[in-house]
């Protein structure tokens, strides 16, 4: 005689469902010595409603013939979460965030606001989890749903994609050390700047504008690319190293 699920929250509230034989007119249905809700009963099935507790109990069921062997049925307590690997990312999802806590094994679901993604667990402490996209910018709070409950209390803040739509000035030597002006949005957390492939020196003005110090490069235009939380903009050709005069 199998119970389904086979463990829930220690505060009560989950709903199992028992099968087996001669079933119907169930009187009682007991999770160790407190007695549960019936709410459905078939001759070969008895849905109930466990009340709290704690550990590992036996489940038994009463009819008019008797009562049944008991099934163990395991108390969860609700999980914790503790730290959170990155606590922010592009509004169009896809990063990877670890989560630690305690009670995250029977974890089955992380919501991100409104949207939801299921974790891989890694142990009872610690759960992977793929970020869904985000409705828009901003934070969220993040809710880990488990056997034994649901616990939120940490946030993560979405980021819109960057843009950059221009360089000034836009050329400069083979040599590098040009101080150039890069305009455009969601710079805010910008972690690097490359300058036809190679990382460049800089400081974040204001969300609008960065200051850049080209490094040494190759004459002829190359990208510049700038990297942020929410991801990266390049722009194509945007600066040109210009070789110095021979004679």
């Amino acid at each position: 005689m199998p119970i389904s699920p086979n463990q829930g929250s220690t505060g009560g509230g989950t709903t199992v469902t028992i099968t087996g034989t001669n079933l119907a007119g169930a009187t009682a249905v007991k999770f160790g010595t407190k007695s549960a809700t019936i709410t459905a009963n078939t001759p070969t099935s008895v849905t109930a409603i466990s009340p709290s507790g704690t550990g590992t109990v036996g489940v038994t069921v009463t009819t008019s013939g008797g009562t049944s062997n008991p099934l163990s049925f395991f108390y969860v307590g609700a999980p914790f979460k503790a730290t959170l690997s990155a606590n922010s990312g592009p509004t169009a999802g896809g990063n990877t965030v670890t989560l630690s806590g305690t009670g995250l094994s029977t974890a089955s679901s992380v919501d991100f606001g409104a949207n939801s993604a299921t974790p891989t667990v890694i142990s009872d402490s610690l759960i992977s989890v793929t970020v869904p996209a985000g409705a828009a910018a901003g934070s969220v709070g993040i809710t880990v749903h488990t056997a034994g409950g649901a616990s939120n209390g940490l946030s993560y803040t979405y980021v819109d994609a960057p843009t950059a739509t221009s360089v000034t000035p836009n050329s400069g030597p083979t040599s590098g050390g040009t101080g150039v002006t890069v305009a455009g949005t969601g710079l805010t957390t910008t972690s690097s700047v490359t300058v036809g492939g190679v990382v460049a020196p800089f400081s974040v003005v204001s969300d609008t504008e960065l200051s850049v110090v080209t490094p040494p490069g190759t004459a002829g235009a190359v990208d510049l690319v700038v990297s942020t939380t929410g991801g990266s903009a390049t722009l194509t050709g945007g600066f040109t190293y210009v070789a110095g005069p021979g004679i």
